[in-house]
Protein backbone atom coordinates (compact mmCIF):
# COMPACT_ATOMS: atom_id res chain seq x y z
CA UNK A 1 0.00 0.00 0.00
CA UNK A 2 1.37 3.37 -1.09
CA UNK A 3 1.70 5.95 1.95
CA UNK A 4 -1.19 8.18 1.84
CA UNK A 5 -0.39 11.96 0.71
CA UNK A 6 -0.87 13.82 3.99
CA UNK A 7 -3.40 16.93 3.08
CA UNK A 8 -4.75 20.22 4.74
CA UNK A 9 -7.45 21.90 4.71
CA UNK A 10 -8.18 25.81 4.27
CA UNK A 11 -12.39 26.10 4.56
CA UNK A 12 -14.51 23.87 5.61
CA UNK A 13 -17.47 24.82 3.65
CA UNK A 14 -19.51 23.82 0.46
CA UNK A 15 -16.57 22.89 -1.52
CA UNK A 16 -15.01 20.78 1.32
CA UNK A 17 -18.17 19.75 1.71
CA UNK A 18 -18.42 18.24 -2.07
CA UNK A 19 -14.97 16.90 -1.93
CA UNK A 20 -15.56 15.37 1.89
CA UNK A 21 -16.55 11.71 0.46
CA UNK A 22 -13.29 11.61 -1.70
CA UNK A 23 -11.02 12.83 1.00
CA UNK A 24 -12.40 10.35 3.95
CA UNK A 25 -12.38 7.36 1.45
CA UNK A 26 -9.98 7.65 -0.53
CA UNK A 27 -6.67 5.47 -0.03
CA UNK A 28 -4.08 7.74 -1.03
CA UNK A 29 -5.31 10.64 0.90
CA UNK A 30 -5.02 11.28 4.25
CA UNK A 31 -6.93 14.76 6.16
CA UNK A 32 -4.13 15.69 9.15
CA UNK A 33 -5.05 19.04 9.48
CA UNK A 34 -7.82 22.10 8.65
CA UNK A 35 -8.19 26.07 9.03
CA UNK A 36 -11.63 27.70 9.14
CA UNK A 37 -12.77 30.55 11.22
CA UNK A 38 -15.85 28.51 12.70
CA UNK A 39 -15.30 26.92 16.20
CA UNK A 40 -17.54 24.11 15.33
CA UNK A 41 -16.28 23.19 11.98
CA UNK A 42 -12.92 22.67 14.16
CA UNK A 43 -14.31 20.65 16.34
CA UNK A 44 -15.77 18.85 13.81
CA UNK A 45 -13.23 18.16 11.82
CA UNK A 46 -10.72 16.99 15.10
CA UNK A 47 -13.55 14.72 16.15
CA UNK A 48 -13.83 13.01 12.41
CA UNK A 49 -10.37 12.41 11.38
CA UNK A 50 -8.55 11.77 14.73
CA UNK A 51 -7.71 8.25 14.75
CA UNK A 52 -5.82 6.58 17.77
CA UNK A 53 -2.35 7.02 16.36
CA UNK A 54 -2.57 10.66 14.86
CA UNK A 55 -4.71 13.51 15.81
CA UNK A 56 -5.82 15.67 13.37
CA UNK A 57 -5.29 19.32 14.35
CA UNK A 58 -7.08 21.91 13.73
CA UNK A 59 -6.34 26.02 13.29
CA UNK A 60 -7.90 29.65 13.49
CA UNK A 61 -5.28 30.97 10.59
CA UNK A 62 -4.04 30.03 7.29
CA UNK A 63 -0.88 30.61 7.97
CA UNK A 64 -0.63 28.13 11.18
CA UNK A 65 -1.42 25.31 9.16
CA UNK A 66 0.45 25.84 6.14
CA UNK A 67 3.60 26.13 8.54
CA UNK A 68 2.08 22.34 10.15
CA UNK A 69 5.57 20.47 8.93
CA UNK A 70 3.49 17.07 8.93
CA UNK A 71 1.11 18.41 6.27
CA UNK A 72 2.43 18.00 2.23
CA UNK A 73 -0.15 19.25 0.33
CA UNK A 74 -2.88 21.71 1.06
CA UNK A 75 -6.88 21.91 -0.47
CA UNK A 76 -7.51 25.67 -0.56
CA UNK A 77 -11.34 25.98 -0.69
CA UNK A 78 -11.61 29.16 1.04
CA UNK A 79 -13.67 32.14 -1.18
CA UNK A 80 -12.74 32.96 -4.43
CA UNK A 81 -11.01 36.08 -3.86
CA UNK A 82 -8.70 35.24 -0.83
CA UNK A 83 -7.23 32.57 -3.36
CA UNK A 84 -3.86 34.36 -4.15
CA UNK A 85 -3.50 35.15 -0.68
CA UNK A 86 -3.72 31.62 0.35
CA UNK A 87 -1.79 30.46 -2.41
CA UNK A 88 0.88 32.56 -1.21
CA UNK A 89 1.19 31.29 2.32
CA UNK A 90 0.87 27.58 1.58
CA UNK A 91 3.77 27.61 -1.41
CA UNK A 92 6.13 29.95 1.55
CA UNK A 93 5.78 26.89 3.29
CA UNK A 94 6.98 24.73 0.59
CA UNK A 95 3.08 23.02 0.36
CA UNK A 96 2.10 21.53 -2.90
CA UNK A 97 -1.36 22.79 -3.26
CA UNK A 98 -4.68 22.20 -4.70
CA UNK A 99 -7.26 24.68 -5.43
CA UNK A 100 -10.50 25.49 -5.97
CA UNK A 101 -12.17 26.90 -9.25
CA UNK A 102 -12.37 29.48 -10.19
CA UNK A 103 -8.92 30.08 -9.83
CA UNK A 104 -8.89 33.50 -9.13
CA UNK A 105 -10.60 36.58 -10.10
CA UNK A 106 -8.36 38.07 -12.38
CA UNK A 107 -5.58 36.75 -15.18
CA UNK A 108 -2.89 38.98 -13.10
CA UNK A 109 -3.81 36.82 -10.01
CA UNK A 110 -3.53 33.30 -11.50
CA UNK A 111 -0.23 34.22 -13.11
CA UNK A 112 0.75 35.68 -9.78
CA UNK A 113 -0.06 32.26 -8.49
CA UNK A 114 1.79 30.05 -11.09
CA UNK A 115 4.91 32.03 -10.74
CA UNK A 116 5.10 31.44 -7.15
CA UNK A 117 4.39 27.75 -7.02
CA UNK A 118 7.44 27.77 -9.69
CA UNK A 119 9.27 29.37 -7.64
CA UNK A 120 8.81 27.33 -4.71
CA UNK A 121 9.03 24.77 -6.88
CA UNK A 122 5.50 23.00 -5.70
CA UNK A 123 2.65 21.27 -8.00
CA UNK A 124 -0.18 24.14 -8.62
CA UNK A 125 -3.84 22.63 -9.64
CA UNK A 126 -7.24 23.37 -10.01
CA UNK A 127 -9.91 22.02 -9.19
CA UNK A 128 -12.43 20.07 -8.59
CA UNK A 129 -13.79 20.96 -12.06
CA UNK A 130 -16.04 18.60 -13.71
CA UNK A 131 -13.27 17.42 -16.25
CA UNK A 132 -12.07 15.48 -13.47
CA UNK A 133 -14.61 13.12 -13.85
CA UNK A 134 -14.35 9.69 -15.60
CA UNK A 135 -16.86 10.23 -18.84
CA UNK A 136 -15.32 13.34 -19.61
CA UNK A 137 -12.01 11.72 -19.03
CA UNK A 138 -13.22 8.80 -21.11
CA UNK A 139 -14.34 10.52 -23.78
CA UNK A 140 -11.10 12.73 -24.53
CA UNK A 141 -9.31 9.47 -24.36
CA UNK A 142 -11.42 8.09 -27.39
CA UNK A 143 -11.29 10.89 -29.04
CA UNK A 144 -7.25 11.10 -29.11
CA UNK A 145 -6.98 8.15 -30.40
CA UNK A 146 -8.47 9.23 -33.62
CA UNK A 147 -10.73 6.51 -34.36
CA UNK A 148 -13.72 9.22 -35.05
CA UNK A 149 -11.91 11.99 -36.58
CA UNK A 150 -11.43 14.82 -35.18
CA UNK A 151 -13.84 17.27 -32.54
CA UNK A 152 -16.01 19.70 -35.05
CA UNK A 153 -18.56 21.00 -32.58
CA UNK A 154 -19.81 20.39 -29.47
CA UNK A 155 -22.98 21.30 -27.57
CA UNK A 156 -23.05 21.42 -24.05
CA UNK A 157 -26.26 22.32 -21.67
CA UNK A 158 -26.87 22.55 -18.18
CA UNK A 159 -29.79 23.83 -16.19
CA UNK A 160 -29.87 23.93 -12.42
CA UNK A 161 -31.03 25.64 -9.50
CA UNK A 162 -28.18 27.19 -8.69
CA UNK A 163 -29.09 30.63 -7.68
CA UNK A 164 -31.25 29.63 -5.42
CA UNK A 165 -29.44 27.64 -3.28
CA UNK A 166 -29.02 29.47 -0.23
CA UNK A 167 -26.41 32.45 -0.98
CA UNK A 168 -23.74 34.49 0.96
CA UNK A 169 -24.34 38.25 -0.14
CA UNK A 170 -20.85 38.11 -2.20
CA UNK A 171 -22.07 35.01 -4.39
CA UNK A 172 -24.57 37.32 -5.66
CA UNK A 173 -22.20 40.01 -6.68
CA UNK A 174 -20.35 39.50 -9.52
CA UNK A 175 -17.42 41.69 -8.66
CA UNK A 176 -17.06 39.35 -5.57
CA UNK A 177 -16.60 36.69 -7.83
CA UNK A 178 -20.64 35.62 -7.64
CA UNK A 179 -22.62 34.20 -10.28
CA UNK A 180 -22.77 31.08 -12.54
CA UNK A 181 -19.98 32.50 -14.89
CA UNK A 182 -17.62 32.55 -12.23
CA UNK A 183 -18.74 29.21 -10.91
CA UNK A 184 -20.26 27.29 -12.74
CA UNK A 185 -18.73 28.06 -16.06
CA UNK A 186 -15.49 27.14 -14.66
CA UNK A 187 -16.85 23.42 -15.04
CA UNK A 188 -18.74 23.68 -18.39
CA UNK A 189 -15.63 25.38 -20.08
CA UNK A 190 -13.08 23.04 -18.31
CA UNK A 191 -14.65 20.14 -20.08
CA UNK A 192 -15.13 21.41 -23.58
CA UNK A 193 -11.55 22.58 -23.55
CA UNK A 194 -10.84 19.13 -22.41
CA UNK A 195 -12.81 17.53 -25.07
CA UNK A 196 -11.80 19.70 -27.93
CA UNK A 197 -7.89 20.33 -27.33
CA UNK A 198 -8.05 22.99 -24.71
CA UNK A 199 -6.97 25.90 -27.00
CA UNK A 200 -10.50 28.20 -27.39
CA UNK A 201 -9.11 31.28 -29.93
CA UNK A 202 -12.48 33.49 -29.30
CA UNK A 203 -15.90 33.79 -27.72
CA UNK A 204 -18.74 35.76 -27.78
CA UNK A 205 -21.54 35.32 -25.28
CA UNK A 206 -24.45 36.78 -23.87
CA UNK A 207 -25.71 36.73 -19.84
CA UNK A 208 -28.58 36.76 -18.32
CA UNK A 209 -30.07 38.28 -15.16
CA UNK A 210 -33.46 37.37 -15.12
CA UNK A 211 -34.58 38.32 -11.43
CA UNK A 212 -33.54 41.73 -9.54
CA UNK A 213 -33.71 39.90 -6.25
CA UNK A 214 -30.70 37.68 -7.28
CA UNK A 215 -28.49 40.43 -8.87
CA UNK A 216 -25.88 38.65 -10.32
CA UNK A 217 -25.56 36.65 -14.08
CA UNK A 218 -28.10 33.49 -13.58
CA UNK A 219 -27.87 32.27 -17.01
CA UNK A 220 -25.32 32.68 -20.14
CA UNK A 221 -25.07 31.51 -23.67
CA UNK A 222 -21.37 31.25 -25.07
CA UNK A 223 -20.27 30.83 -28.52
CA UNK A 224 -16.57 29.36 -28.29
CA UNK A 225 -13.75 28.79 -31.20
CA UNK A 226 -11.37 26.33 -30.96
CA UNK A 227 -7.78 26.25 -32.64
CA UNK A 228 -7.97 23.71 -35.45
CA UNK A 229 -11.47 24.74 -36.60
CA UNK A 230 -13.62 23.34 -33.51
CA UNK A 231 -16.22 25.42 -32.00
CA UNK A 232 -18.23 24.70 -28.93
CA UNK A 233 -22.11 26.19 -28.01
CA UNK A 234 -22.48 26.64 -23.73
CA UNK A 235 -25.91 27.12 -22.24
CA UNK A 236 -25.83 27.42 -18.71
CA UNK A 237 -28.95 28.09 -16.24
CA UNK A 238 -29.69 28.51 -12.86
CA UNK A 239 -32.94 29.40 -12.20
CA UNK A 240 -34.42 26.30 -11.28
CA UNK A 241 -36.99 25.55 -13.62
CA UNK A 242 -36.03 22.71 -16.68
CA UNK A 243 -33.40 20.15 -15.17
CA UNK A 244 -31.41 18.28 -17.80
CA UNK A 245 -30.74 16.02 -15.08
CA UNK A 246 -34.06 14.64 -16.68
CA UNK A 247 -32.34 13.18 -19.55
CA UNK A 248 -29.49 11.83 -17.89
CA UNK A 249 -31.79 9.28 -15.80
CA UNK A 250 -32.43 11.73 -13.12
CA UNK A 251 -28.62 11.20 -12.18
CA UNK A 252 -27.91 14.14 -10.68
CA UNK A 253 -24.30 16.14 -10.91
CA UNK A 254 -22.98 14.17 -7.91
CA UNK A 255 -23.63 10.83 -9.22
CA UNK A 256 -26.44 10.65 -7.16
CA UNK A 257 -29.98 9.11 -7.64
CA UNK A 258 -32.85 12.11 -7.76
CA UNK A 259 -36.56 12.16 -6.97
CA UNK A 260 -37.66 14.03 -9.85
CA UNK A 261 -40.96 14.88 -7.29
CA UNK A 262 -38.76 16.89 -5.48
CA UNK A 263 -39.35 19.76 -8.27
CA UNK A 264 -39.20 23.13 -7.31
CA UNK A 265 -37.47 22.44 -3.67
CA UNK A 266 -34.84 24.99 -3.74
CA UNK A 267 -37.09 27.90 -4.32
CA UNK A 268 -39.37 26.62 -1.70
CA UNK A 269 -36.35 26.43 0.87
CA UNK A 270 -35.50 29.81 -0.28
CA UNK A 271 -39.03 31.44 -0.20
CA UNK A 272 -38.86 30.45 3.95
CA UNK A 273 -36.42 33.67 4.46
CA UNK A 274 -36.49 37.37 3.98
CA UNK A 275 -33.43 39.49 4.54
CA UNK A 276 -29.79 38.61 3.60
CA UNK A 277 -28.79 37.40 7.20
CA UNK A 278 -31.55 34.82 7.10
CA UNK A 279 -30.11 33.60 3.96
CA UNK A 280 -26.96 33.29 5.25
CA UNK A 281 -28.12 31.44 8.20
CA UNK A 282 -29.95 28.99 5.81
CA UNK A 283 -26.80 28.44 4.38
CA UNK A 284 -24.26 28.03 7.51
CA UNK A 285 -26.96 25.49 8.73
CA UNK A 286 -25.93 23.31 6.13
CA UNK A 287 -22.12 23.50 6.72
CA UNK A 288 -19.94 21.40 7.86
CA UNK A 289 -20.05 21.40 11.70
CA UNK A 290 -23.33 22.31 11.74
CA UNK A 291 -24.84 19.29 9.32
CA UNK A 292 -22.96 16.70 9.17
CA UNK A 293 -21.30 15.23 5.57
CA UNK A 294 -21.40 12.25 4.21
CA UNK A 295 -19.16 9.87 6.82
CA UNK A 296 -20.17 8.72 10.05
CA UNK A 297 -19.86 9.72 13.42
CA UNK A 298 -17.07 11.30 15.32
CA UNK A 299 -16.69 7.83 17.39
CA UNK A 300 -16.04 5.41 14.52
CA UNK A 301 -14.11 7.77 12.80
CA UNK A 302 -11.76 7.64 16.15
CA UNK A 303 -11.48 4.14 15.97
CA UNK A 304 -10.77 4.46 11.94
CA UNK A 305 -13.44 3.18 10.59
CA UNK A 306 -15.40 6.13 8.63
CA UNK A 307 -18.16 4.89 6.57
CA UNK A 308 -18.17 3.80 2.98
CA UNK A 309 -19.94 6.77 1.50
CA UNK A 310 -23.48 5.85 0.18
CA UNK A 311 -23.57 4.05 -2.74
CA UNK A 312 -23.39 6.13 -6.31
CA UNK A 313 -25.58 5.92 -8.87
CA UNK A 314 -23.16 6.64 -11.72
CA UNK A 315 -20.23 9.35 -11.84
CA UNK A 316 -20.41 12.80 -11.50
CA UNK A 317 -21.44 14.96 -14.56
CA UNK A 318 -21.99 18.41 -15.88
CA UNK A 319 -25.16 18.28 -18.16
CA UNK A 320 -25.69 17.42 -21.64
CA UNK A 321 -22.88 17.33 -23.93
CA UNK A 322 -22.53 15.86 -27.51
CA UNK A 323 -19.00 15.98 -29.32
CA UNK A 324 -19.57 16.07 -32.69
CA UNK A 325 -16.52 14.31 -34.39
CA UNK A 326 -16.00 13.80 -37.87
CA UNK A 327 -17.19 10.40 -38.09
CA UNK A 328 -19.38 9.82 -35.17
CA UNK A 329 -20.81 11.57 -32.49
CA UNK A 330 -19.78 11.02 -28.38
CA UNK A 331 -22.14 11.47 -25.76
CA UNK A 332 -20.20 11.59 -21.98
CA UNK A 333 -22.93 10.00 -19.39
CA UNK A 334 -22.88 9.41 -15.95
CA UNK A 335 -22.80 5.76 -16.63
CA UNK A 336 -20.22 5.58 -19.79
CA UNK A 337 -19.64 7.03 -23.20
CA UNK A 338 -22.40 6.97 -25.71
CA UNK A 339 -20.98 6.24 -29.05
CA UNK A 340 -23.28 7.21 -32.34
CA UNK A 341 -21.18 6.01 -35.45
CA UNK A 342 -21.93 5.81 -38.80
CA UNK A 343 -23.69 1.84 -38.98
CA UNK A 344 -24.36 1.73 -35.12
CA UNK A 345 -24.26 2.91 -31.66
CA UNK A 346 -23.23 1.57 -28.74
CA UNK A 347 -22.59 2.43 -25.09
CA UNK A 348 -19.03 2.31 -23.71
CA UNK A 349 -19.61 1.44 -20.24
CA UNK A 350 -17.78 2.86 -16.92
CA UNK A 351 -18.02 0.75 -13.79
CA UNK A 352 -19.68 2.68 -10.93
CA UNK A 353 -17.20 4.44 -8.44
CA UNK A 354 -16.25 3.19 -5.33
CA UNK A 355 -15.22 6.76 -4.40
CA UNK A 356 -16.49 9.81 -6.14
CA UNK A 357 -14.41 12.38 -7.82
CA UNK A 358 -11.31 9.74 -7.06
CA UNK A 359 -9.71 11.36 -10.29
CA UNK A 360 -8.90 14.32 -8.36
CA UNK A 361 -7.25 12.63 -5.60
CA UNK A 362 -5.19 10.46 -8.50
CA UNK A 363 -4.31 13.52 -10.38
CA UNK A 364 -2.77 15.59 -7.11
CA UNK A 365 -0.84 12.17 -5.38
CA UNK A 366 0.88 11.92 -9.42
CA UNK A 367 1.69 15.24 -8.96
CA UNK A 368 3.28 14.84 -5.60
CA UNK A 369 4.32 11.54 -5.15
CA UNK A 370 5.52 10.69 -8.91
CA UNK A 371 6.37 14.45 -10.00
CA UNK A 372 3.94 13.67 -12.99
CA UNK A 373 3.08 16.45 -14.74
CA UNK A 374 -0.70 17.08 -13.79
CA UNK A 375 -3.14 18.19 -16.71
CA UNK A 376 -4.95 20.64 -14.22
CA UNK A 377 -2.49 22.92 -13.87
CA UNK A 378 -2.16 26.66 -12.63
CA UNK A 379 -1.78 27.32 -16.38
CA UNK A 380 -4.92 25.22 -17.25
CA UNK A 381 -6.87 26.84 -14.57
CA UNK A 382 -5.59 30.45 -15.88
CA UNK A 383 -6.99 29.20 -19.53
CA UNK A 384 -10.56 28.24 -18.25
CA UNK A 385 -10.32 31.70 -16.12
CA UNK A 386 -10.01 33.75 -19.00
CA UNK A 387 -12.92 32.14 -20.73
CA UNK A 388 -15.03 32.71 -17.98
CA UNK A 389 -13.65 36.40 -18.30
CA UNK A 390 -14.32 36.64 -21.61
CA UNK A 391 -18.09 35.50 -21.55
CA UNK A 392 -18.35 38.38 -19.12
CA UNK A 393 -16.56 40.77 -21.15
CA UNK A 394 -18.49 39.88 -24.36
CA UNK A 395 -22.03 40.15 -22.82
CA UNK A 396 -21.19 43.57 -21.52
CA UNK A 397 -19.53 44.94 -25.07
CA UNK A 398 -21.22 42.75 -27.44
CA UNK A 399 -17.85 42.07 -28.91
CA UNK A 400 -16.17 38.73 -30.05
CA UNK A 401 -13.43 38.68 -27.27
CA UNK A 402 -9.81 36.71 -28.78
CA UNK A 403 -8.02 35.36 -26.03
CA UNK A 404 -4.19 35.09 -25.56
CA UNK A 405 -3.55 32.54 -22.17
CA UNK A 406 -4.91 29.36 -23.57
CA UNK A 407 -3.02 25.99 -23.66
CA UNK A 408 -3.31 22.45 -25.00
CA UNK A 409 -4.96 19.46 -23.25
CA UNK A 410 -2.40 17.19 -22.18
Amino acid sequence: MSEPLRLGVVGLGRAFMLMLPTFAHHPLVRLVAAADPRSEARRQFEADFSTPELAARVYDSVEALCADGAVEAIYIASPHQLHLEHVRLAVGHRKHILVEKPMALSIADCRAMIAAARAAGVHLLVGHSHSYDAPYLKSAELIRTGRFGRPRMIVATTYTDFLYRPRRPEELDTSQGGGVVFSQAAHQVDVVRLLAGGVVSSVRAVTGRFDPARPTEGAYQAFLNFSGDASATLTYSGYGRYDTDEHLGWIGELGQRRDPDGYGAARRGLARVSTPEGEAALKNARAYGAAKGAISAPAAAAEGAISAPAAAAGHNHFGHIVVSCERADLRPMADGVMIYADDRCWLEPLAVPDVPRAEVVDELYAAVKQNIAPLHSGEWGMATLEVCLAILESAASGREIVLEHQIAAG
